[in-house]
């Protein structure tokens, strides 16, 4: 089957930003404790700045100190210690609907979203141990790499063209089957059980939603990308839209159903 450079024209240099990410990314999880929340912690600032841009461009300055702002509260409530951290996280989303001039609930919601989710990834980290976020750190980059290369290959059917445009039926179950083979791999290495396989497809799926609902977000007001902070991939918002998908994901399943990911 012949392809036409169009299809793969990124490819390059989505490769050379994602092995970069790649590389910062496993050395901050390795050393875990304050090196990698430092990372979570200026991630979830960006993400924020960058979701105030997307809805009020015109202020970018309000945008930054939100962003700012998100780093302190995040920081703040791990030095804290005190178990009502969350509450804090009310403040950025409360003073970015104030201060920005439209869709404000819109703001609300995301930012919320976001603070959640690097909390959840600094949680999972310090609670639940260096497997544990590797696990769920390669479901989500296998179903990303699987579904980008199945979808550009083999097309067909659209996932939700309202929403994704991009988005295939391929593309999503190959993630599924990679998240599975990677439950299968942690399951063989691990003491997990054959459990993982059902959880990583599970995890899939949710990244595949964070990605949908950041699409939604784009196509809402209006832009293709969060911004163009990392070449080939767009904003930072849009490499880590599927993590944060993921994350939240499994704090509702641990906070709110009471369930036990995978024991490594």
């Amino acid at each position: 089957m012949t392809t036409t450079p169009g299809k793969w024209g990124d490819l390059s240099v989505r490769v050379a930003s994602g092995v970069a990410m790649f590389i910062i990314g496993l050395i901050e999880i390795f050393l875990g404790g304050v090196w990698f929340e430092m990372l979570v912690v200026f991630v979830t600032a960006v993400m924020i700045w960058e979701l105030a841009m997307m809805i009020a461009p015109e202020k970018p300055t309000p945008a930054m100190l939100l962003g700012v702002l998100g780093a302190s509260v995040l920081s703040g409530g791990l030095l804290s210690g005190l178990g009502w951290e969350l509450l804090l996280f009310g403040l950025v989303p409360v003073i970015g609907a104030i201060s920005l001039p439209r869709r404000k609930l819109l703001f609300f919601v995301f930012a919320l979203y976001v603070q959640l989710g690097g909390w959840g990834l600094i949680y999972f980290r310090a609670e639940l141990g260096l497997n544990w976020l590797l696990w769920l750190l390669a479901v989500v980059v296998v179903t990303d790499i699987a579904g980008y290369f199945a979808g550009r290959s083999l097309g067909g059917p659209k996932f939700w063209p309202a929403v994704s445009p991009k988005k295939t039926w391929s593309g999503t179950i190959a993630g599924w089957v990679g998240a599975a083979l990677v439950g299968l791999g942690f399951a063989i290495a691990t003491k997990a059980g054959f459990g993982v396989v059902v959880f990583s497809i599970a995890i899939s799926f949710a990244s595949q939603m964070g990605d949908i609902v950041e699409s939604a977000l784009k196509r809402h007001v209006g832009i293709k990308d969060s911004s163009t902070l990392i070449p080939g991939h767009g904003g930072v918002f849009d490499r880590f839209d599927a993590v944060l998908g993921a994350t939240v994901f499994m704090l509702f399943l641990t906070f709110v159903l009471r369930l036990t990911g995978p024991q490594f």
